[in-house]
This record gives structure tokens, C-alpha cells and sequence, in this order.
């Protein structure tokens, strides 16, 4: 497929065994995105997949703050921090791309998460929201414009990474039929209006996919 540096570049986000069925972090429905990414990946020709990839005891773990559940609160000197059960151990099958993922022209992977003291939802920034990942650069240097996100979760990596992305000056899309939430205390519907008021565009189901 020959690429274009104009046209736009789908960022597939964190389909990884422990968000999907089974997993230690299981989305509701979240394998359902597999087919939908699959289908739209053949219509891009930039492709890049993110993978949370955790060290043991990271910071965002409940396991790693005795007397605490997951889905706890705390506050971190970067701000406030959901606790998670463990899950995208590093090396760990749960850390892996679920085997039904199939876009083998994806050119980048960018793996986040992995410092032990700060989280990571967004893929071009650590939680702290200043630590780069390093996606930004590659993006402006081929000259991409305009992003699709998809994946898992909407309301956690997906929305992070749209704001972060319309903060950078990127045009952003997120496909809604190919993304699922976790929803904790009505966090689903505040990431799409945070998604909204920072210029994200929601594509609905039966969206036109722009040709690639």
C-alpha cells in the first residue's frame, strides 16, 4: 500500500489480552472492537498500535498500596490516580496484543506505562502530562496530520489521547464503533464531552471511513 504523508494515520489503542475477555482489566465487550479495527486498518495507510506495558509493582497497581481495592482513588504528586487490579505486566501474555488483532502494515508500536512511578493513559504523554512518549515527533516528522483513534479503553487511553492530541494540533476522529469504555462513576459520558470541548469528532456507527 503506498503511503501519502497528507493522508491520515489510525492509532489503534491498547488492544492487549488483559482489556479483552478473560483478562485481569476486561472491558465490557471490548473484543468487539477487534473485527471493526481490523476492517478499518485496510483503509489506512499509516498505522500505529499502542500497548500498556507495565512494570511488576507500578505505582497505578492496588496491589502496590496495602489496605487499598482496585478502583480506589488516591492522590499522586501528579494528580489523581485510579487504582487498577494488575494487569500489562511486561512479557506477560496478558500484555499482549490479542491474537485476533490483525494489521500486519502497522509500522509503529509505542509502548507506554512502563516507568514505575507515574501512569500513562495517553499515548503521547506519561500522566504527568509533561513526560513525552515520543509520538508527537514521529508524527510531525512524516508529516501526519490528522488522527482515528480506536480501541480500548474510550473513557481511560482513547480520551486521554484525543485531548492530548487536539492539544498538539492534530485534526482527531474517534471511532465509536470501534472503541469501548470501562465506565466508573459516569466516567463514559464525562470523556466524551471532554473529547467534545476539546474539538475531538465523534464518528458514530456507520461512519465513512476516509479512503487511505
Amino acid at each position: 500500500m503506498a503511503a501519502n504523508r497528507s493522508e491520515p494515520l489510525l492509532l489503534v489503542v491498547d488492544v492487549q489480552n488483559d482489556f479483552t475477555a478473560g483478562g485481569s482489566l476486561a472491558v465490557s465487550d471490548g473484543e468487539a472492537v477487534i473485527p471493526v479495527i481490523n476492517r478499518v486498518a485496510r483503509h489506512f495507510a499509516h498505522v500505529v498500535l499502542t500497548q500498556d506495558w507495565h512494570p511488576v509493582g507500578h505505582i497505578s497497581f492496588a496491589s502496590s498500596h496495602p489496605g487499598r481495592m482496585p478502583f480506589d482513588r488516591i492522590d499522586m504528586p501528579y494528580g489523581p490516580q485510579t487504582l487498577w487490579p494488575d494487569h500489562c505486566v511486561q512479557g506477560t501474555p496478558g500484555a499482549a496484543f490479542h491474537p485476533d488483532l490483525d494489521i500486519p502494515h502497522a509500522q509503529l508500536i509505542i509502548r507506554k506505562g512502563y516507568q514505575p512511578d507515574v501512569d500513562s493513559y495517553s499515548t503521547f504523554f506519561a500522566a504527568d502530562r509533561t513526560t513525552p512518549t515520543g509520538l508527537a515527533g514521529y508524527l510531525h516528522e512524516r508529516g501526519i496530520k490528522k488522527l482515528m483513534l480506536a480501541g480500548l479503553a474510550t473513557d481511560f487511553c482513547v480520551a486521554w489521547s484525543a485531548i492530548d492530541a487536539r492539544r498538539l494540533g492534530f485534526e482527531v476522529d474517534v471511532l465509536e464503533e470501534g472503541c469501548r469504555g470501562i465506565d466508573i462513576g459516569g466516567s463514559l459520558e464525562k470523556a466524551w464531552r471532554d473529547m467534545a470541548a476539546a474539538g475531538v469528532a465523534r464518528l458514530p456507527p456507520g461512519s465513512t471511513v476516509p479512503a487511505a
